[in-house]
């Protein structure tokens, strides 16, 4: 596929069957994967094994607890028996270190996919390994088998926050404010562009010490002595009555002096000049202290817990890779490797396993560009009613709960719960809306059904809509409504919204998989203000210099 035929893709599914069936050998140019930590917090978003089964990966969607059992353990022989020699010997040697538990779960399904990824990776590609200090130097290993040690280029070091809140009375340990980036290349020859930050004012004071007169320029000068002397192969000569051995040859010595390049001190000993004017500012090392993480009130912020700021990724997409390059994440949670992909003009491919992530990513993507997004396709969502059954059915390893979250994202509606915890309060989803200048929200629950329905079921949803205080009550379904169902629903009536009272909204309102599907309804309630559901991106315009031969 050229450039100009590429669509930007988000694929729905397990990132392993995903690459192993959609990304083409060293198709990629630069990787960037955030996986869940192994620090038994609850807010990743996690995967399954090929096998279909519910692995101890995916225990629920925000949940980052693992567990070694069978689904571990077939993955384990997966990687031993088919992985090359050294990823095989190395995760054998682990097992014998860690032992069969948790950390081992986590180890191996991360060697599972590692070698996927370098797989699809370009001679020219890079990956970045987003980790936290818990699985850092494992992860370290995995890489260094899989990547070679040669190709390791970082670690770098992102400094999170100020301090941390994991230190108080009764603490026996510092508090842990960084972020770890396992930075390696697919070989030696990597795309690279160095980044720098803007120079320090006190640096600037301190070191841009000498005035041009004539032109008000500020410079600083640095020496000319060749590095090691004449035996490390510097040329000797006389310049301007001083005998060194120098770092340039004398003809470049010339160019420099006829350039006014060089500033003389009063014994006639010559420096190089450095104009203040045309410094890119300092070159960035491997310690990250000037992106910060992103506050409850920041806004960027789209709700997600773990979101990672733009600044972080873009720098790491501006470093390692050309616009109208391809940018992976196999762990794309709410999309900011595809964001900042798409606004620095870089072809992007998105996975993720959770249809919230993808409803999440696709208002996301929409909020922040508006008319300039480039085409993309969403893969591996149901198309039509036979495809969402067959989600539905597959309750086996969470399927229904998928099939719920992913009818929400049909009316753009926010989960109400964590499904893995605490009985069915009957509301499976919300919607805020406005109608007026108050600045209260009113509200919209939501109700999701895969199988069998009926009368009461609606009769329900009004007295969920009542405990609620909601205005509107949509019933999703993937069966056809009886008609009691439908008699039902029309006895509740209308919302009227007090400012325009010639507008009327079914307060209950069914809607089937099928009619959300083809356009032919769509939930009905006033859009005369932006939906308050999720949290907009803000307007974000792409970088200057934008290529078309990939639109």
């Amino acid at each position: 596929m050229t450039a100009t035929d590429w669509k930007n893709k988000l694929y729905f599914g397990d990132n392993l069957d995903i690459l192993r069936n959609h990304v083409a050998d060293e198709s990629v140019d630069l990787i960037y994967l955030d996986p869940p930590f192994k620090s038994d917090a609850n807010y990743n978003i996690l995967f399954r094994e090929r096998s279909g089964q519910q692995s101890a990966a995916q225990i629920t969607a925000f949940e980052d607890t693992w567990k070694w059992d069978q689904d571990s353990s077939l993955a384990y022989e997966d990687v031993v028996t088919n992985a090359p020699k050294r990823l095989s010997d190395l995760l054998q040697a682990m097992r014998s270190f860690v032992g069969e538990n948790d950390m081992m779960a986590y180890l191996t399904m991360m060697a599972q996919r590692m070698g996927e990824l370098h797989r699809v990776l370009k001679p020219t590609g890079s990956i970045y390994l987003h980790c936290d200090p818990t699985a850092s130097h494992y992860l370290k290993l995995l890489m260094d088998s899989v990547f070679g040690t040669s190709n390791y280029r970082n670690e770098i070091t992102w400094k999170r926050y100020g301090a941390h809140n994991d230190v108080g009375q009764g603490s026996t340990r510092y508090g842990r404010v960084h972020d770890i980036l396992l930075f390696y290349g697919k070989t030696e020859n990597v795309t690279w562009q160095q980044q720098f930050v803007p120079l320090d004012e006190n640096y600037i004071k301190t070191t841009y010490r000498y005035l041009e007169q004539d032109t008000g320029r500020r410079f600083t000068t640095t020496p000319l002595t060749g590095p090691g002397g004449a035996e490390k192969g510097n040329p000797v000569y006389e310049w301007n009555g001083h005998t060194r051995a120098w770092r340039y040859n004398i003809s470049k010595m010339q160019e420099l002096h006829d350039q006014d390049r060089l500033y003389y001190s009063r014994t006639g000993y010559p420096r190089q000049k450095f104009y203040l004017d045309e410094s890119r500012g300092v070159p960035i090392q491997d310690m990250w202290y000037d992106i910060s993480s992103l506050s409850g009130s920041h806004k960027e912020r789209i709700g997600f817990q773990t979101q990672k700021p733009e600044e972080l990724l873009e720098r790491i997409i501006s470093a390692s890779s050309n616009e109208g390059d391809v940018v992976l994440d196999p762990f794309c949670g709410c999309g900011t490797a595809t964001v900042a992909a798409e606004r620095l003009n870089r072809r992007w491919i998105g996975i993720d396993i959770t249809h919230i992530a993808i409803t999440l990513i696709r208002h996301r993507l929409q909020d922040t560009f508006k008319d300039d997004l480039k085409p993309y396709e969403i893969i591996g969502q149901p198309q039509d009613a036979e495809s969402a059954r067959a989600l539905a059915l597959e309750s086996e390893h969470d399927g229904r709960y998928q099939f719920e979250w992913w009818a929400l994202g049909l009316v753009d509606a926010r989960p109400a719960q964590d499904k893995k915890k605490g009985a069915d309060s009957g509301v499976d989803g919300y919607i805020n809306f406005f109608d007026d200048n108050s600045g209260k929200a009113k509200r919209i629950v939501v109700q999701v059904k895969s199988g069998h329905v009926n009368r009461g079921q609606i009769a329900a949803l009004k007295g969920d809509m009542e405990r609620e205080k909601a205005e509107i009550g949509l019933f999703i379904t993937l069966e056809t409504p009886t008609r009691p169902m439908e008699t039902e629903a029309t006895s509740a009536g209308f919302y009227t919204p007090e400012h325009y009272p010639d507008a009327h909204y079914p307060r209950i309102q069914i809607l089937t998989i099928e009619e959300l599907l083809n356009g032919s309804k769509r939930a009905e309630y006033p859009r005369l203000a932006p939906e308050a559901t999720f949290r907009r991106a803000p307007r974000r315009r792409r970088s200057a210099g934008a290529q078309s031969s990939f639109a």
